[in-house]
């Protein structure tokens, strides 16, 4: 796909070709959506997205018109809405088969492919044999998606041209790299983790209500309306239940805090070699990964911090068009 230049009539030169790096951090990735919709007020346009794991299933959901309709399903999500999407099952590969979440997918997306986007995409995932980085740039969209936010233990693995595909935050977390590659003079990064175990770099200045954020349970999606008769509800109330003060954590909570930890040393470690222009990171480190019933939060927070780095953003966006893009890297 070819990149298109945006001319500025003021200035008679074209903007570089952005990319759009969107981490990865499960239920955090609601901050995606509101970050989006701080660029497209800003009027925005990346050329290039790039997203692991939730960051690809909302990249992808954005260039296929419909972030809309996500938003309005995410705000919607309550713990019991929550549940009826979790296809347990025993003896698999993963404790989740995803069949009922890809359904909802498929609704809204139909069998849209990658290369049907009006811009260039590409959802990083992990081949489970090899441990390799995959960019999965081509073919049906939510195989795509899935593979990318497939993680180890939740969801079953995703086969993809006889390679079995799992979460992409286990190499890549907020792929930089990516959008490079694909041709982005200029890359913006949001981070889900950037203040998960302090800061990485992120300009967004603490507003008056995050002095002090609520701290939560890290794994809090079980209710108190959990039907106690079924197996597979007592197996999660079991294993996301909160876990009180002296107790041992449950195993939700450790698959969790070890995710947190893997992205957070390799997100520091990548972004130190290969820095985007502009980084983002939304304080939501408060927020468990699996609270997906945060959204109004997450969505707001995301929101602020990227509405917050607009300015940053058009100033580079500004130098770098002044640059010839035969001098350009």
């Amino acid at each position: 796909m070819r990149l298109e230049t945006t001319l500025n009539p003021e200035t008679g030169l074209s903007r570089p070709p952005i990319g759009l790096a969107l981490g990865g951090g499960v239920a955090r990735g609601w901050a995606h959506i509101g970050a989006l919709k701080a660029l497209i007020e800003a009027d925005i346009k990346p050329d290039i997205i790039a997203g692991t794991s939730i960051g690809a299933l909302v990249g992808g959901v954005y260039l296929a018109g419909k972030l809309d309709v996500l938003e309005n399903w995410a705000r919607s999500l309550n713990r019991r809405r929550m549940m009826s999407y979790m296809d347990i099952r025993w003896g698999g590969p993963g404790l989740m088969r995803g069949d009922r979440l890809a359904r909802v997918l498929k609704h809204y997306l139909g069998g849209l492919n990658i290369e049907d986007l009006d811009r260039k995409y590409t959802a990083v995932a992990c081949d489970l044999r090899t441990g390799y980085e995959v960019w999965l740039q081509k073919g049906p969209l939510i195989p795509a998606v899935r593979a990318s936010y497939a993680l180890p233990g939740a969801f079953d693995p995703v086969k993809i041209d006889g390679r079995y595909m799992i979460d992409g935050a286990l190499v890549n977390p907020v792929p930089v790299s990516a959008c490079r590659a694909l041709g982005a003079h200029m890359v913006i990064a949001v981070s889900l983790n950037g203040d998960a175990f302090g800061p990485i770099g992120s300009s967004h200045e603490l507003d008056v209500d995050d002095d002090q954020p609520e701290k939560v349970d890290p794994f809090n999606l079980a209710s108190q309306s959990l039907n106690k008769l079924r197996p597979d509800r007592l197996l999660l109330k079991s294993m996301m239940g909160a876990t009180g003060e002296g107790n041992s954590p449950k195993l939700g909570s450790v698959m969790m805090s070890t995710l947190n930890i893997v992205m957070d040393r390799i997100s520091r470690s990548r972004l130190a070699g290969d820095p985007p222009d502009v980084f983002v990171a939304p304080r939501i480190g408060h927020i468990g990964m699996m609270e997906f019933t945060k959204a109004d939060e997450l969505i707001e927070r995301g929101y602020r911090a990227m509405q917050h780095e607009i300015p940053l953003i058009q100033s580079v966006i500004e130098v770098l068009s002044q640059i010839p893009s035969g001098n350009s890297a």
